[in-house]
């Protein structure tokens, strides 16, 4: 009875924590609407493309109801839903006509009944690039390809029936030939659940937080000759530090399970970005047993109907589903698709396939 009540105490304690964080960050963010202005300030920004299918195809509107592997990119919380071990690879044709592909592939595994790890990497494919010069402006002496790569590590536990939280580790590598810089970010997040089958949820997750970047190496460095003396020296360029782009989801939704096997969880989230226009995300998935899902979304930001004000190349709309398949007794087997409209382009496509035992 005592350890009752105190677990009681502790999920009302979380429970007051979450609902007065929310409230104090609607009211900053509805004093500062959005940050646009300050667009292409923040560096390293593939920190802000979903390499996932699912939670793509509702344009990223499932803070609160994130689950597994996906939630080191939403709220890293969700990671609490994981039910043994999860493997997922993911391919993404990122705004298809550019050649640029994502590439990733990570897992998460349940450690005891409270305890959850994770581990994902996230490479970027950029094709190869024309080496260019003053003197050689069309190239003709070799390419180069961008390799782009974030790794994350995330821990996360459940601390009530109701309520878990975690904090990912996240380390962003960006190299360019001969110029390199590496970065470090942190993600932390919170998921409640309430109601009496547990169909309401809120969540809160703030992302990308960690110390300015800034390039070094070789590639900064000039030859210059002094008229002095005629030497030939080499003289090294300082890469100004930028800062990562910092955001914070807040999220909520409603399950409505309509009958024995079919369920509609409708979602939304909040999305505060400190360097970009502040989103609003919608998204709606129907559930047939644990077997199909079907998904849209939608992510609005100011001026995105027109073109002449629309700051993103995402246009909005998403779309996905998911086939689930049984093996053995705990074994599933599941191909997941995303679809997310662009202009220009031929939109992004994203292809995952999991497994989970």
């Amino acid at each position: 009875m005592v350890r009752r009540n105190e677990t009681n105490r502790l999920e009302y304690f979380l429970m007051k924590t979450l609902y007065y964080i929310g409230f104090f960050l609607l009211l900053s963010t509805a004093a500062h609407a959005g940050n646009g202005s300050r667009a292409g300030e923040a560096g390293a920004t593939q920190l802000l493309i979903n390499p996932y299918a699912r939670s793509s195809a509702l344009a990223n509107a499932n803070t609160s109801s994130v689950e597994g592997l996906e939630s080191q990119f939403i709220n890293i919380a969700g990671l609490t839903k994981t039910k043994g071990t999860e493997l997922i690879f993911c391919r993404t044709s990122w705004l298809t006509g550019t050649d640029i592909n994502i590439n990733t592939f990570g897992f998460s595994q349940k450690l005891g009944e409270k305890n959850f790890l994770s581990f994902g990497i996230m490479s970027f494919s950029m094709g190869n690039i024309q080496i260019t010069t003053v003197d050689l402006p069309e190239g003709g002496i070799g390419t180069y390809s961008p390799q782009f790569v974030n790794v994350g590590g995330s821990y996360a536990r459940q601390f009530t029936n109701s309520i878990s939280g975690g904090v990912t580790l996240r380390v962003i590598s960006e190299a360019v030939a001969n110029i390199q810089g590496i970065g470090v970010a942190i993600d932390a997040g919170i998921q409640y659940l309430t109601g009496k089958k547990k169909h309401i949820g809120f969540g809160i997750a703030l992302k990308n937080v960690g110390p300015k970047m800034s390039y070094g190496g070789d590639g900064l460095s000039v030859k210059a000759m002094f008229s002095a003396d005629r030497q030939l020296v080499s003289l090294e360029s300082r890469s100004q530090a930028f800062e990562l782009p910092l955001l914070m989801n807040i999220g909520a939704h409603y399950r409505f399970d309509i009958a024995t096997h079919h369920q509609l969880l409708a979602q939304a989230t909040f999305v505060s970005n400190a360097f970009m226009k502040d989103q609003y995300c919608l998204g709606l998935e129907y559930r047939f047993k644990k077997y199909l899902m079907l998904r849209t979304g939608f992510a609005y930001e100011e001026g995105i109907f027109n073109i002449n004000t629309r700051s993103t190349a995402l246009t909005g709309p998403t779309a996905g589903f998911s086939i689930e398949i049984p093996y053995k007794e705990k074994t599933v087997f599941a191909f997941d698709y995303a679809y997310r409209d662009t202009s220009p382009f031929s939109g992004t496509h994203s292809f995952g396939a999991r497994i989970s035992f």
